[in-house]
């Protein structure tokens, strides 16, 4: 029998105390601390996700953490460094000869960057200067580089001339980094301009690859770059929770872990 003294208000707010607590609640353990229903648990937890306060997972629902500011590329370089030389290995690995591919900015899109074989005979299109750098003078890599403005941080160039170029080509494959990735989210980025000219990368891409590491899962950034439906690959390292990947893979994209 439900517990019908408590509003279902209180109950979520109670709820979302107890994952904050926790870092993670089941479905069953709602049941018995509020005394209420499976279809009543789920229904609290999906109004929590809606409202972007949870992570929903498999059976239950974890903390929705917000996603740390970022910090410049230099910096970043020495972070989750052997996870994102995997994660570079692996998705080169997707890429086959003769394809146009797209390579986005960051460390992790970087990787893969430097894992391309000489003898693939690729077309590289990037708006990344640290990916031109690795991939100048490859005389079996034509290489396309997008102009525009400069961020500073990121080594990237951005903005309106970086996007109306990005009308006029066409990849196999996109590969992308991205700041957070959360399943009510999808992907968040934090710079509006850099996240603008992201999407018109995507719309460039016939199908879409997000590199990311375990640190970006779970959490919400402040600009939506794109619901997680637009990806069809992630490709992450082992220490993201798996939990979340299976909820991923049930929405019909493929998870490789590096």
């Amino acid at each position: 029998m439900e517990n019908t003294f408590v509003s279902g208000i209180d109950r979520q707010l109670q709820i979302l105390q107890l994952i904050q607590r926790q870092q993670r609640i089941s479905v069953a353990e709602i049941c018995e601390v509020f005394a209420v229903s499976e279809a009543t648990a789920r229904r609290d937890l999906e109004t929590l996700a809606v409202e972007g306060k949870v992570q929903r997972v498999h059976g239950g629902a974890i903390a929705l953490a917000p996603a740390p500011p970022e910090q410049p590329i230099l910096q970043r370089q020495d972070e989750q460094t052997q996870e994102k030389v995997r994660i570079g290995q692996s998705a080169a690995r997707l890429i086959n000869e003769g394809e146009t591919i797209f390579l986005g900015s960051g460390t992790t899109v970087l990787e893969v960057a430097r894992n391309l074989n000489s003898d693939r005979k690729l077309t590289v299109i990037t708006n990344s200067l640290p990916v031109v750098n690795a991939l100048a003078g490859n005389e079996d890599t034509t290489l396309i580089c997008l102009g525009g403005m400069l961020r500073d941080s990121e080594l990237s160039f951005i903005g309106h001339i970086t996007e109306q170029p990005l009308a006029e080509v066409r990849a196999d494959k996109v590969f992308i980094g991205t700041r957070a990735i959360s399943l009510e989210d999808g992907l968040t980025n934090e710079y509006l301009p850099e996240t603008l000219t992201d999407r018109a990368i995507l719309r460039a891409g016939r199908e879409v690859i997000v590199v990311a590491d375990h640190t970006k899962f779970g959490r919400a950034a402040t600009v939506l770059l794109a619901p997680i439906e637009r990806v069809q690959t992630i490709v992450t390292d082992t220490s993201t929770p798996a939990e979340f990947l299976q909820e991923i893979q049930e929405r019909g994209i493929q998870v490789i872990r590096a």
